[in-house]
């Protein structure tokens, strides 16, 4: 072998396409794996998020109907397995002051009482993978409240 086609091997880029290819299919499969985990993540969060608040709509009509509040929560947000809702409700003054849970007793107020229904909604969401510095099981949680006139 002569010192001229030494050198041109040397300077051959013959297969320097399937490295490059070689480092970046992995690199870029694992970016897409993160992506669509935590995406689901905050997809998860979101119908959480519509599920408290319509079951705070749901209560506002109907505030003492609790089994009808978590029936809300659960049909707003079908995808979501292992939701569970909480709900309280109760009267108050227009400017939030002398608030009385489940109306046991009448606030006094300078102009007309209101009522209220905060609704809780929580999941559990699961990542696919387990990610390093990630918790595999992390508590979604959402807090809604509506007031309505009397």
């Amino acid at each position: 072998m002569n010192l001229q086609s030494q050198s041109r091997s040397l300077q051959s880029e013959q297969g320097s396409s399937l490295v490059e290819i070689a480092i970046a299919i992995p690199t870029l499969l694992f970016v897409l794996l993160a992506v669509v985990d935590f995406g689901r993540g905050y997809y998860l969060a979101m119908e959480v998020a519509g599920a408290a608040r319509a079951g705070a709509i749901y209560g506002s009509q109907y505030p003492t109907d609790t089994t009808g509040i978590s029936n809300a929560v659960k049909y707003d947000a079908p995808d979501v397995s292992g939701i569970s809702a909480s709900s309280s409700w109760g009267c108050e003054c227009p400017d939030g002051s002398g608030a009385s849970a489940s109306c046991a007793t009448t606030p006094s107020c300078t102009s007309n009482m209101v009522y209220y229904t905060k609704v809780t909604a929580s999941a559990t969401y699961t990542t696919m993978i387990p990610w390093k510095g990630v918790p595999s099981s992390i508590a979604l949680s959402s807090t809604s409240e509506m007031r309505s006139g009397n």
